[in-house]
This record gives C-alpha cells, sequence and structure tokens, in this order.
C-alpha cells in the first residue's frame, strides 16, 4: 500500500487560457496509506480523470503523482503496482471463477500453494467460495463483476485498488450488498482503496472521506458528518442531502440578518458584520416549524406537503426563497396554503460568500 500525493492539474487540451480549458483545476491532496476515498460528483466534473492520472493511464499535463515520497508522474500502472476495476466486468469467460481469481497472481510468478490461499481467502470474502469451479461465462452480471473486484483486491502487495463506477451494472439491491462487502473487505486488508461514483449514497457507505468534485475542482473532503454538517461549499451542500441544503438570500443588519426583508435575531455572528449580501444555508433536517413572530424565523406559505412514510416533507414559500422541511411524522402537519413560522436559524445553519462557507 501506498500514500499517494497529488499537486497537479490537467487539461486535455494544449495551451489551457481559462478555468473551462481544464478537466481538473490546480489541487493539492493526499491519500493515506490504508485509507478508503470516494471521489463523488457528477458526470464530466473530472473524477475518472483523476482516478486515471493516479493510475498511471493519463499523465498529468502539470505538476506531479508521488507514492510514498516518490515521483511517479511518468511511470506506467504495472510500475506504480495499481490494480484497477472497471465499471464494467474484465474477466475471461473461459476460465473459471478460480483461474480469473488467479491469474493476476500467476502473472507475477506467485508460488501455487500462496495462490491457492489467496483465492480461498478472496472468495470467501466475496461469498463466492462455492462457484469457484464454475466457468465465468455462465455467471450473471452481478457475479461477474464479483470477479472483477476479486481480481482488484487479490495482490497483496499493490500500491493502491482503484475502482471506476463499479457498481453500475449490479442491481440495487446487490448494490448494497456488495458496497457492505468492500467496506468489511477494505477494514480487513487495510489496502488503500479509492472510489469513483456519482450516487452519494455509495460513497458515504463506503468510503472513511470523500472529495466531493464539481467542473473540475476538489471543492471539499471529508467524512460523511462533516459533509452534511459543514458544506465547505454550497455544491456541498446542494449535492449531499436528500433534498440538499436550503440557500436563503441574505443581509447583515447590525447584530441581526435580513432574509427576504424580515429581520430574524439570533445570530450574532461577527464575521457576517461585513459580509454585505450573503447565502443562509441550512438543511431541511433542521428547519421547524415555529411560533408565530419567534425572533429566528420567517413567515411562509406551505405549497406542498408530502407523506415520504418515515418523514413528512413540507415545501413553502417565503418571499422569492423556497424552503423545504423534514418534519417527523409524529409533527403537527401543516395544509397547503397555510400560513407557518419556520425557524431557519441555529448552530447548524450555515453562512455562504461566492459560494464559499463563510467561517
Amino acid at each position: 500500500m501506498a500514500r499517494i500525493d497529488l499537486d497537479l492539474a490537467h487539461a486535455y487540451k494544449p495551451n489551457p487560457q481559462r478555468d473551462e480549458d481544464y478537466a481538473l483545476l490546480p489541487l493539492k491532496m493526499s491519500f493515506e496509506d490504508g485509507g478508503a476515498y470516494a471521489l463523488l460528483g457528477p458526470s464530466g466534473c473530472g473524477k475518472t480523470t483523476m482516478l486515471n492520472i493516479v493510475s498511471g493511464l493519463v499523465t498529468p499535463s502539470h505538476g506531479t503523482v508521488k507514492f510514498d515520497g516518490s515521483d511517479v508522474t511518468r511511470k506506467s500502472p504495472q510500475e506504480r503496482n495499481i490494480a484497477q476495476v472497471f465499471q464494467f466486468p474484465v474477466i475471461y469467460d473461459t476460465m473459471t471463477v478460480a483461474e480469473n481469481l488467479a491469474f493476476p497472481l500467476r502473472n507475477r510468478g506467485v508460488a501455487a500453494d500462496k495462490i491457492k490461499q489467496r483465492v480461498g481467502a478472496i472468495a470467501e470474502m466475496l461469498e463466492m467460495s462455492g462457484q469457484l469451479n464454475m466457468r465465468a461465462a455462465g455467471l450473471a452480471a452481478d457475479a461477474k463483476q464479483k470477479i472483477s473486484l476479486g481480481r482488484g483486491l487479490v495482490r497483496e502487495d499493490v500500491s493502491a485498488v482503484l475502482f471506476d463506477e463499479p457498481l453500475t451494472v449490479i442491481d440495487p439491491h446487490l448494490k448494497w450488498q456488495l458496497r457492505r462487502k468492500l467496506k468489511q473487505i477494505h477494514h480487513e486488508l487495510k489496502l488503500t482503496l479509492i472510489y469513483v461514483t456519482h450516487d452519494q449514497v455509495e460513497a458515504l457507505t463506503f468510503a472513511d472521506q470523500v472529495v466531493v468534485m464539481t467542473r473540475g475542482r476538489a471543492v471539499q473532503m471529508g467524512t460523511a458528518s462533516e459533509l452534511f454538517e459543514r458544506p465547505q461549499h454550497t455544491f456541498v451542500g446542494n449535492f449531499i442531502g436528500s433534498p440538499g441544503m436550503n440557500f436563503l438570500k441574505a443581509k447583515a443588519q447590525g447584530d441581526a440578518i435580513v432574509v427576504g426583508g424580515h429581520v430574524l435575531r439570533g445570530a450574532a455572528n461577527p464575521a457576517l458584520a461585513n459580509a454585505g449580501e450573503f447565502t443562509l444555508g441550512v438543511r431541511p433536517e433542521y428547519v421547524q416549524i415555529a411560533q408565530p413572530n419567534q425572533a429566528d424565523a420567517i413567515p411562509a406559505k406551505v405549497q406542498k406537503a408530502q407523506d415520504i412514510g418515515t418523514y413528512w416533507l413540507v415545501t413553502a414559500t417565503s418571499g422569492d426563497n423556497v424552503i423545504r422541511a423534514r418534519l417527523s411524522p409524529d409533527a403537527k402537519k401543516p395544509a397547503v396554503g397555510d400560513d407557518v413560522w419556520l425557524n431557519v436559524l441555529g448552530s447548524h445553519t450555515c453562512f455562504y460568500k461566492n459560494e464559499e462557507l463563510i467561517a
């Protein structure tokens, strides 16, 4: 395993001049030895480009890639000793499951008894011990992808194992099982794992640290809790959560905040005094129905009230602002058209200027 340090930028076209010319804007980032990481973001955000730069399939146009302090920027995936699992299964249909799992080890001249031991251990982890002698051609898509995962995990000496959306072809229920299995395998093997996905549930359940990306930028790396509670960028607040964070236009007025023409008390924050116009961010989970004219609440009119089963999702408008609240099923549900007061201030409320969190 290895610690991986990136200090780079990448453009597929020559002489990039604007941010839009870069697939990856300048970044500095480290993946610790033995850590489980996810690169999360929408299509085209640069996450696969970053993964391929780490693996050696792409050479960055600017900067360096280092493994354990050694510069590997110009080295191949073989020289970096990387294992990579792709979106679709990469296996040999004519081989058995055992032969497929053993193939990376045989290529490296590993002793037969060691191969048998390692293949057995990985097959047990993937719950494929009963299929070792079956031909891969006859297996379902999810079983074939499990073989691909096993081929990536079977070598003990790899610097890192990289996954490029490996569960895309898998049935949703089996995805949940395989995510749990990968998490378990990581705890047992202590490999450095980097996992690319656009699915926040996949990223947050698999990884210890998630890198959220947008438009070629890595805007925040953090735990699931950090991304949810203190998004460093409005994109993170919007992308993480279901539904995402509420964003309300606001401005400071003395020790109060004005939102949609309504003055809110109870948010004294010296950092806001000189902020001028800014954005107030609060997650639907932390919006509550308040008493009329409560100092830290704003008036709103209910537009929707949806029963989601485990909670009520209430959508209301206050001036130009749309506010969503996740209320417990035991809470009194307001009806469409009701005038309500919504508490949007508290310890979980965040404030943003130019999309960045105000400290």
